[in-house]
């Protein structure tokens, strides 16, 4: 299976077999995940309670891979992870079919929907609401804002550190967002501490996601939930903010709480 795939100049610090096949974004590169990080994962489900959900995923309905759904799905499953969020680029309705997948697998694993919005200043993952109904695609981010959550939704600003596509020290001021992706699977370890402090000074929560656009790639980094999350009730999970973003890659033990209030 091949996809479209872009890199960074950097070189990137996990102990993971990477080949760059590209130029431009730095997030881009392919991987292969090692045993460490299936050990990883599973080792963690076996503490009390908590709903771990990989909040950042991207299918052939992004456009730039061609990853079917249910190999995403199956390998989630396979990670042991209570729930994967698929957020395709740009347009919520192109993930539609999901809403299928999302009944079937129902007794295995949740199955939810948002969209990586490319607001002007940069990415934004956003959940709870159709954003192509919205007509918010060329609003600054202020008002984009303001329209998402005036209709239920809820706004966290994707890797904010990445060089390229990100929001950077916008998100200083920008009011109403949810939280902050703090940890997200294809970034240099350096932008995602940077993102981690810069929730802890605007006293937000923070979230994790592999932004997967291969199966190998689903569970890198993952969402801690301290309360049961449901279909339902995701949205009011989000905006309480009793979480914290995972990094599971082989050369990260999980993160340390870091309170937000």
């Amino acid at each position: 299976m091949s996809r479209s795939v872009r890199a960074d100049t950097h070189i990137i610090p996990f102990r993971l077999r990477r080949i760059a096949v590209g130029a431009g974004d730095p997030c881009r590169v392919m991987h292969y995940q090692d045993q460490s990080v299936q050990e990883r994962l599973l080792s963690c489900y076996h503490n009390k309670m908590k709903t771990r959900i990989d909040l950042h995923i991207h299918s052939k309905f992004s456009g730039d891979t061609d990853a079917e759904p249910e190999e995403l799905i199956m390998q989630a499953i396979k990670q042991g992870l209570h729930g994967i969020a698929f957020t395709e680029h740009y347009s919520y309705e192109v993930s539609e079919p999901l809403e299928e997948m999302g009944e079937r697998y129902k007794d295995k694993i949740m199955i939810f929907r948002g969209v990586e919005f490319s607001a002007p200043e940069g990415h934004c993952l956003i959940f709870g609401v159709n954003t192509d109904a919205l007509s918010i695609k060329h609003l600054p981010l202020e008002e984009m804002i303001r329209v998402v959550n005036e209709s239920g939704g809820v706004v966290i600003p994707s890797h904010p550190y990445r060089r390229g596509n990100s929001l950077g020290d916008v998100i200083k001021n920008a009011p109403g967002i949810c939280a902050l992706e703090g940890y997200n699977g294809c970034n240099m370890h350096a932008y995602n501490a940077r993102a981690v402090e810069m929730a802890r000074i605007l006293s937000i929560p923070y979230t994790g996601g592999s932004d997967a656009h291969l199966p190998e790639e689903v569970g890198l980094c993952l969402t801690e939930f301290e309360d049961e999350v449901t279909p339902p009730n995701l949205i009011t999970m989000l905006k309480r903010g009793n979480y914290r973003g995972i990094d599971n890659r082989p050369r990260f033990s999980p993160s340390p709480v870091i309170p937000f209030l």
